[in-house]
């Protein structure tokens, strides 16, 4: 009798353990653990993060860190972080949470425009995922690169397309670059390759042209025109004389590093550069910034006109008033000069 009530105790005791340890498992591994209120949070996991990293990260947003120490020891995530973007979501257990940032990387959107430079272009996409800017600009001005997809220092900026992009947050520089090329070729289809060839350029002549354009004008309802301007004066072998390229030309020399310039002047038109349109024949080597895509189709879908000059609309900040004769042209100029003038603006 007194055997049998050891036993029996013992039996109990023994389910009440296998209850408790069940009961831990259960509440470990299906219970929720989220300590914020938002409906989600996102933690981003370096490629050279540990486990004690994420650690860090999840310390602040979930109930019971212990309780999900032993799962992911239990699933080896502590021996197996994966790099990139995770959402965790309000309510989830800590398996589903271990799910998640195991195996469900998310994608960003990566958005540039406007940038004059590739350092500048590196450094605007080194705010938005993991690689910094000095691995990206390396990529980026990665000579093989160049040679082997038909590009150099002058036209490189043309390959990145201004757009959203979905990426990896975990993208490294290389893989980045290697995806806007993939960009850039789907960018340029049947379609827009017929239009450049009408037009009698490649594809890095219609990029530097729509730097050009660009830089005259923010207006796409206008860029056409002032494509065809330059169309026509290609056309006929009369010098482009295009003001943005002056200035970056400008910017290039010490003289004029750290300035704003607000007119060009004789003296810009003076300085020797291969971007100075003023003295060199046809397009100038490069791009003079990045163009929107707004510039780049109105290259393609240039406006047919015969008009030869352009000269900014003192009236309509932002326009331009156009002329078939360089006698108009000069009256449209003298105003607008008249203009600056008026505002203070010498230089």
């Amino acid at each position: 009798m007194y055997i049998k009530k050891i036993l029996l105790t013992i039996v109990f005791l023994g389910l009440g353990v296998a209850a408790y340890f069940a009961y831990f498992v259960y509440s470990a591994m299906f219970t929720p653990n989220t300590a914020f209120n938002n409906e989600s949070a996102y933690i981003y996991v370096k490629s050279t993060d540990n486990y004690n990293d994420v650690r860090q990260q999840l310390a602040a947003l979930l109930l019971d860190i212990e309780k999900f120490d032993a799962l992911a020891e239990q699933k080896k995530y502590v021996s197996n972080v994966k790099a990139g973007r995770f959402v965790i979501k309000k309510g989830m257990s800590n398996n589903d949470i271990i799910n998640s940032i195991r195996s469900k990387n998310l994608p960003v959107k990566v958005s540039f425009n406007n940038q004059e430079t590739l350092e500048k272009l590196a450094g605007r996409i080194a705010l938005q995922i993991e690689t910094d800017s000095v691995s990206l600009l390396n990529a980026m001005k990665d000579n093989a690169f160049y040679d082997k997809n038909n590009f150099n220092e002058a036209t490189a900026l043309g390959m990145y397309i201004p757009n959203s992009y979905e990426l990896f947050w975990n993208t490294s520089a290389e893989k980045f670059r290697d995806r806007m090329l993939t960009e850039y070729n789907r960018f340029w289809n049947a379609s827009r390759l017929e239009k450049a060839k009408k037009a009698g350029l490649n594809k890095d002549e219609v990029m530097a042209l729509a730097s050009i354009v660009y830089e005259e004008s923010k207006q796409p309802a206008e860029q056409p025109r002032i494509a065809g301007v330059y169309i026509n004066r290609l056309k006929r072998g009369i010098p482009l004389q295009a003001d943005p390229t002056l200035k970056f030309a400008a910017y290039k020399l010490p003289k004029y590093k750290n300035t704003v310039i607000k007119r060009v002047l004789n003296e810009h038109k003076e300085i020797e550069s291969p971007y100075n349109t003023y003295k060199n024949p046809g397009l100038p080597p490069g791009l003079v910034t990045m163009p929107d895509v707004s510039a780049i189709d109105a290259v393609l879908n240039y406006e047919k006109h015969k008009y030869i000059y352009f000269a900014a609309d003192a009236k309509r900040f932002g326009y331009h008033k156009f002329a078939k004769t360089l006698a108009q042209h000069n009256i449209n100029a003298r105003a607008y000069h008249k203009y600056l003038s008026s505002q203070g603006i010498y230089k």
